[in-house]
Order: structure tokens, then C-alpha cells, then sequence
């Protein structure tokens, strides 16, 4: 494969084993993931050059196929091969080592039109690989500006569950459309309750005193890692309580931090939601939590060397 230099937009992919740049085309038309969002997908990144919480991805795309009726016909060390060729043919065009976002869909198949899955006629995948995003000094610093969602709710638990993670992303991108044209960085959305659940691509999380406050998976919220692992021992590492509650758009002034929580930026401080200001920067405990998980993940890399990339 030609080396091609890597600029800071260049994203490396992997169809079914072939690698290409992600610009060239190499999907059918009557791909499911593109015409119904029948796919599962699952974002990984790398700290200190390893991949991190490898098992923890892998066991939530399982339950994802599983939820959707979806076989996956290749086995967990046999996508790791594959991711680790992916990074590989990235990191050959990259002039430095750099931390990686890895995203893995899977797609049901192809075949003819019609909703009816015995269509489809093999599973694939797709892998991409590119820089990690970072947050910005700015947003570091001061937070996100998040608004409160008016015009969507979150998808009701009952319907397309928003634990799954699937190709179909219109409510997330609905919401976020409205942020963006009202000036604010982020979505906050709301189940059909009133409590607040989560933003577009990220959990949602407060400080209140020494505690450490995140909604209920029965609010309807992707059960995310970086959140997961927060509750397991990153909050207490920092010093707080974990708590899981419902929260409501109007307890907001209750709390004196806010935070977003995702694979790619760990913990993101917020200075905003609508008109309530929160507070952000290096003496937040915000900031300690951010602290904490970097040396949770620091800890993860020493002890596994097996998935350096």
C-alpha cells in the first residue's frame, strides 16, 4: 500500500480486511448499515500507545448484536488482529507516535431492498482509525456551553434503547442540530419523565458536595465505559461518593460541577446548561476527577502490554 502523508483530517480504514484511505469508496449500495442503520459500532482510543479497556468494548458490542439479532461471525482476537493492522498502516504515514480513536462497525450485510433481515447475506466490518479528538485549552479551562434538548426526547428504553449502539443516530443528531443553532456546544436530552439522561455522544455527571452524581441506567443512557469505570473506583480515587440518581432540569442550581464522561475526552468539564453556570478549571474537583481516571489509565497501559498498538 502507498504511503500517503497524513494530514490532520486523514483517516485510515479497514473494509473486511482491505486497507485504503477512508475517502475511497468500497460499501455496496445495498450495504444495511447504509440504508437502515442496521449496524453495531463500538470507539476504542489509546493512552501512553495502548489500547484501552479492550474487554470492556468488546463484552458491550456483543451485547449490542445480541440485542439486535445480529451474529458476529469473527472472533474478539481476530478484530484486534485486524484494528492492530488498521493502526499500523496509519501509524506508517503519522510522523510521531499519537494517542488513536479506533471505531469498529459491524454491518448486518447486503442484499436486496426490504427491511426484512433474511436479506442481508453476510455480516462485515469496518474499521477507522485517526487521530484522537482533544479538548481544546478553552473548553479545558471554562466548559462547554450545553442547552437542554426542546424539540426531541431520548429514545424510550422500550423502543430503540439508547444502551445499544447502533448505525441509527438521528435522535443524537436532531439534538445536536439544535444546540448548535442556538450557539451551544453540546445537547442535553431529556427522557419522556422530564430527567435528564445524556448529551449526544457522552454521559452525563455532577458534583455535589463530596459526591460523585450520574443518572440511572433506567433513565435511558448508553452504559457507557468512562462512566462505568468512574463508578467503579475513579470517583473514590479522587476522593468522592459515587452516586447513580435521577436528576430533573430544574434541580440544577443543586449542584456547584457538571461534566461530560466519553470514551475519546474521558471527563469534560461544563461551565454552562442553559442558564445555569457551573464551576470549571485547575482547582475544580472536575479536574481531580479528570486526574484520576488519567492515572487509572496510565495504570491500565503499564498492565497491558498485550494490546500496545
Amino acid at each position: 500500500m502507498p504511503v500517503v502523508p497524513v494530514s490532520s483530517g486523514f483517516i485510515q480504514a479497514n473494509t473486511n480486511g482491505e486497507l485504503h484511505d477512508a475517502n475511497s469508496a468500497t460499501l455496496s449500495p445495498l450495504n444495511r448499515g447504509f440504508l437502515y442503520g442496521d449496524a453495531i459500532y463500538e470507539v476504542w482510543r489509546t493512552y501512553h500507545c495502548v489500547l484501552f479497556a479492550w474487554e470492556d468494548h468488546w463484552r458491550r458490542l456483543e451485547k449490542s448484536a445480541e440485542s439486535i439479532g445480529m451474529s458476529i461471525p469473527w472472533s474478539a482476537d481476530h478484530v484486534l488482529r485486524e484494528i492492530m493492522a488498521t493502526v499500523k498502516a496509519f501509524s506508517a504515514t503519522a510522523e510521531e507516535k499519537e494517542d488513536l480513536y479506533i471505531r469498529l462497525q459491524i454491518y448486518r450485510g447486503e442484499g436486496e431492498l426490504g427491511l426484512d433481515t433474511q436479506h442481508a447475506d453476510r455480516p462485515g466490518f469496518i474499521i477507522l482509525v485517526k487521530r484522537v479528538p482533544t479538548i481544546t485549552t478553552t473548553h479545558l479551562s471554562t466548559g462547554l456551553d450545553v442547552a437542554i434538548a426542546s424539540g426531541v426526547r431520548r429514545n424510550p428504553i422500550e423502543c430503540l434503547n439508547p444502551a445499544w449502539k447502533t448505525g441509527n443516530y438521528l435522535n443524537n443528531i436532531v439534538g445536536l442540530r439544535e444546540a448548535k443553532s442556538r450557539g451551544f456546544d453540546d445537547i442535553l436530552f431529556m427522557n419522556l419523565a422530564g430527567e435528564l439522561t445524556e448529551a449526544s455522544t457522552s454521559n452525563l455527571a455532577f458534583i455535589q458536595g463530596n459526591q460523585w452524581i450520574t443518572p440511572p441506567t433506567s433513565a435511558g443512557i448508553l452504559h457507557g465505559i468512562t462512566r462505568a469505570k468512574t463508578l467503579a473506583r475513579v470517583a473514590q480515587a479522587a476522593g468522592l461518593i459515587a452516586v447513580e440518581r435521577t436528576i430533573r432540569p430544574e434541580a440544577l442550581g443543586e449542584y456547584e460541577e457538571a461534566m461530560l464522561l466519553s470514551t475519546t475526552k474521558d471527563v469534560q468539564p461544563v461551565g454552562r446548561i442553559e442558564e445555569t453556570s457551573f464551576c470549571t478549571g485547575p482547582n475544580s474537583v472536575t479536574r481531580r476527577l479528570k486526574e484520576a481516571f488519567a492515572s487509572m489509565a496510565r495504570e491500565y497501559a503499564d498492565t497491558h502490554p498485550e494490546f500496545t498498538v
